[in-house]
């Protein structure tokens, strides 16, 4: 039997994932073969993965009385990071974004459902002026709006092919249990870095007064344009460690 059947999946997904992003250059992704066949070989291993392979039992010891999130470190590397993340039933990560960062997301049990959007060129102050909010905005949250597009709204279960970000598409999401708890594995390429400009940022989705502005409306309907506004992270949302019970991962 060849050395390589020998391994766990994760294992194969992990090296798969070092070969993929190693190097990676998010400016030159769309011109890239070799990067973009590697993902797809990568994509294709994510797509087997199940619980099972992890060994986490699906359903598990979550309560209320727990974190609504936790995550399951598994390996971090330059290149990239890899996890699990459990989430209570009825639990949400807000909407939150991965600058400069591709993204893979496998459900391993449960179901959730992802909105996706991508940020747009920051809005004139005239764009600004003309747009009412409600409720209100304060004077000093108007520095932090942004104009984004939601891409995409879409159930996921472990029979689902993996979510996929990059830094031009769909980078930030909201991601939300459907029916009980759920659990994902999570590639992210390159890690989060605040010293390196890769900090997490959150936002929520803003409502604009009925007919405002009708122009700002006709476009907001034909574009699926809307308006967000960064904030700090959501009251209620929180995520702990948890010992990953899966097998080892090394390079």
């Amino acid at each position: 039997m060849p050395r390589d059947n020998k391994k766990s999946l994760i294992q194969k997904i992990a090296s798969q994932a070092n070969i993929t992003f190693k190097d990676f250059n998010a400016s030159a992704i769309g011109a890239n073969k070799v990067l973009l066949d590697n993902r797809e070989d990568l994509i294709t291993l994510l797509t087997e993965v199940r619980a099972a392979d992890l060994k986490l039992k699906p359903n598990g010891s979550h309560s209320e009385h727990n974190p609504p999130v936790t995550y399951m470190h598994i390996c971090e590397t330059e290149s990239f990071s890899m996890g699990v993340f459990l989430l209570n039933s009825g639990a949400s990560i807000p909407l939150h974004d991965h600058p400069g960062m591709n993204g893979m997301l496998k459900v391993l049990y449960g179901k959730v459902s992802i909105r996706c959007f991508d940020l747009l060129d920051k809005p004139s102050d005239q764009v600004q002026s003309e747009t009412q909010f409600e409720p209100p905005l304060l004077p000093f949250q108007k520095d932090s709006l942004r104009r984004a597009v939601l891409r995409s709204t879409m159930w996921f279960t472990h029979d689902s092919s993996p979510c996929i970000l990059t830094p031009q598409r769909e980078n930030l999401h909201q991601i939300d249990t459907v029916d009980g708890p759920a659990a994902f594995l999570d590639i992210l390429a390159p890690p989060y870095d605040s010293d390196d400009g890769r900090d997490c940022h959150y936002y929520k989705v803003l409502q604009t007064v009925p007919d405002a502005d009708s122009k700002v409306e006709a476009q907001q309907q034909c574009e699926e344009e809307t308006w967000l506004l960064e904030i700090g992270q959501p009251d209620g949302f929180w995520c702990e460690g948890e010992p990953y019970p899966g097998p080892k991962v090394s390079f």
